[in-house]
């Protein structure tokens, strides 16, 4: 089978293109034949050794794909060969082929182009369950959104915008909250240039927001904490920018909450809430209120190029790559 194989730990540098024993489902597991698959961050630190799990050597990344089911393990009801489907992945998905629990795989439509359904799971059911069980964002209210342009950054602009709220999109560059703008934010900021609290205060009349989407991390967490007005809720998706450290008084003030937010723990502990996750976004996909913007579809060949777009922070939207 082949796939894009990592033999040791280490930089994305040492990613070859090579032959893999295809994956057999086992009992409740699913057989993908691989149309497409998304990259992300979390490839690399995958790669590295430095992810929460450690495949054993040598594996294939990526973390979600979509594709036509291939064949069913004991025990799977939901599917059968042949069906479209999304998926998320403990790992795998750069290969032609991959296999996933039944739980963590999704029906698609037909109007539904694998390359969106590539670019889908991840990026789209961390935000919604982050947004949606964490936040519990509310219509009317507002969110800031800090790297809006970015793989998951736009998806929680469409998910707040078709909740309801008022969304605030923070990006480093003009260009990039055009981007945003285009999939709903109601304004933007550009936090390269501008004070970040200072321009939300005048946004909200000095009252602060009530949600902060933060994928960041970095020196921006201070000014976005500070954002916040009273009962906001500061949640923490990811540190593409560092790690920041937290002061416990500035949580007690103004009643605010910090609350973490991974989406393999709402897979693991949580299945009933990420199904109804995925079928509010299918539903919302279908209504063309949320569409993945695949902005790079490459081959497997040029996973190596496709990952460091990401940690170079050089890419909006998502990027994919076909087998």
């Amino acid at each position: 089978m082949r796939s894009v194989v990592c033999e040791e730990w280490g930089p994305i540098e040492t990613l070859t293109v090579g032959d893999l024993p295809s994956p057999a489902p086992g009992p409740g597991e699913i057989l993908i034949d691989v149309k497409a698959t998304g990259v992300n961050f979390a490839d690399s630190i995958l790669v590295a050794g430095n992810y929460q799990t450690k495949p054993e050597l040598p594996f294939s990344p990526g973390l979600e794909t979509a594709g036509i089911v291939a064949a069913c393990g004991d025990g799977v009801s939901r599917f059968e060969p042949g069906d479209r489907v999304m998926a998320l992945l403990a790992y795998g998905g750069f290969a032609e082929q991959a296999v996933t629990v039944e739980t963590d795989a999704f029906a698609i439509s037909d109007g539904m182009s694998f390359e969106e359904a590539g670019a889908f799971p991840v990026s789209y059911l961390s935000s919604d369950v982050a947004i949606r069980w964490q936040a519990r964002l509310e219509s009317g209210e507002t969110m800031l959104v800090l790297g809006a342009a970015g793989g998951v950054g736009l998806t929680a602009v469409e998910i707040g915008k078709a909740m309801g709220a008022r969304v605030i999109a923070g990006a480093s560059s003009s260009e990039k909250l055009e981007v945003a703008k285009g999939r709903g934010a109601d304004e933007g900021i550009n936090y390269q240039t501008e004070d970040l609290k200072e321009r939300v205060m005048v946004m909200t009349d000095g009252k602060g927001v009530d949600v902060v989407y933060d994928p960041v991390g970095g020196p921006l967490f201070d000014s976005a904490l500070s954002s916040l007005g009273w009962g906001g809720r500061y949640l923490v998706i990811g540190f593409v920018a560092g790690i920041p450290q937290i002061a416990a008084n500035r949580i007690l003030v103004k009643h605010r909450a910090v609350l973490g937010s991974s989406l393999r723990y709402f897979r693991w502990n949580a299945p009933e809430k990420l199904q109804a996750s995925a079928d509010a976004l299918l539903a919302w996909y279908d209504q063309g209120l949320v569409r993945p913007l695949v902005t790079h579809t490459l081959p497997l060949e040029q996973a190596v190029d496709a990952i460091r777009l990401l940690t170079d922070r050089k890419a909006h939207g998502k990027i994919v790559l076909t087998p």
